[in-house]
C-alpha cells in the first residue's frame, strides 16, 4: 500500500446483503460472523416517529408490500416480509440494530448510520437519532476514534446539525462530485470524513490525499469488485463499505 500501513477497514454495506436481504438481522449477523469491522444502514422515520432501516422512500422494493415508509406507522411496518422467498424477515428498527451490534463480544463493531434527505420530518431525524444513541449511551464518546456511532449523509446540513449536537460523534459527508467533496463544503460542516462513491474515487483518487491533508478520513462505497478494492486499498482509504464483507475481508488479509 502506498498511503497507510494497514488495509482499509471493513464496513458492511446494508449488511452482508450479497448473500442476505439487506437491512434484515440476517444479514447483519451475517456480516459479524464474517468479521466487518463495521455495519453500514440507513435510517427512515415513520409516522409515528419511529427510526427505521430501510434504504428506500418506499418499501416497495425491499418488502412485500407498498408504501412511503414516512406515511406508514410501525405497527404498519411490522406487518410486511422484508425477507427472501422461503425465508421471511421482520422490519428491523434502529434500536434493534444497535442492540444486536453492542451485544456482539467478539469485537467491537462500528455502526454507521446514514440519514436520508430530503424527507418530510427534516432535522427531526437527526433529532430523534441523537436521543437513540443517547438512550444506549454511545451519543457522546470519549474521543472520536473510540466512538461506536458514525453518523453520514449527502445533506450538509444533517451533517452540521450531527457536529453542532454531538462534536465528538465521527460525521461523514457523503457524495458523488469530487468538487463537491475536495471543496469547503467538509470544511463548513464539519465533517470528519468524506465519502465519494468508487466510481468517483476512480476519477478522482487525489480525494484520498486532499482529505487527509486536511484531517479527514475517506469513507468509499460501494466496493465490491476485487480491483476496486486493491485501490482502495493502495490509496489508503480508511473505510471501505461492500456488500461483500467477508470476501473482501479475505481479500485484504491475502498476501500481496
Amino acid at each position: 500500500m502506498t498511503q497507510g500501513s494497514r488495509a482499509p477497514f471493513v464496513v458492511a454495506h446494508r449488511g452482508a446483503s450479497a448473500a442476505r436481504p439487506e437491512h434484515t438481522i440476517a444479514a447483519y449477523e451475517l456480516a459479524l460472523e464474517q468479521g466487518a469491522d463495521g455495519v453500514e444502514c440507513d435510517v427512515r422515520l415513520t409516522r409515528d416517529g419511529h427510526l427505521v432501516c430501510v434504504h428506500d422512500r418506499t418499501v416497495d422494493r425491499t418488502s412485500d408490500g407498498s408504501g412511503v415508509v414516512s406515511e406508514l406507522t410501525l405497527a404498519e411496518l411490522a406487518d410486511l416480509d422484508f425477507g427472501a422467498p422461503g425465508a421471511p424477515a421482520g422490519l428491523l428498527t434502529l434500536a434493534e440494530l444497535i442492540q444486536l451490534v453492542l451485544d456482539w463480544r467478539s469485537r467491537p463493531t462500528k455502526l454507521f448510520i446514514e440519514t436520508k434527505h430530503p424527507v418530510r420530518y427534516g432535522a427531526l431525524v437527526e433529532n430523534k437519532l441523537l436521543a437513540e444513541l443517547q438512550r444506549f449511551g454511545i451519543a457522546t464518546p470519549a474521543s472520536a476514534d473510540h466512538s461506536r456511532a458514525v453518523v453520514m449523509s449527502f445533506a450538509a446540513s444533517a451533517v452540521w446539525r450531527i457536529r453542532r449536537a454531538a462534536p465528538l460523534l465521527p460525521t461523514v459527508l457523503l457524495g458523488e462530485s469530487s468538487r463537491y467533496l475536495g471543496g469547503s463544503a467538509a470544511t463548513t460542516v464539519g465533517a470528519t470524513a468524506v465519502g465519494p462513491s468508487v466510481k468517483t474515487l476512480r476519477e478522482h483518487p487525489e480525494l484520498v490525499d486532499k482529505a487527509a491533508a486536511a484531517g479527514r478520513a475517506t469513507y468509499c462505497w460501494t466496493v465490491d469488485d476485487p480491483e476496486d478494492v486493491t485501490l482502495c486499498a493502495e490509496l489508503g482509504v480508511s473505510w471501505v463499505a461492500t456488500n461483500h464483507p467477508g470476501r473482501t475481508k479475505a481479500l485484504l488479509a491475502a498476501p500481496a
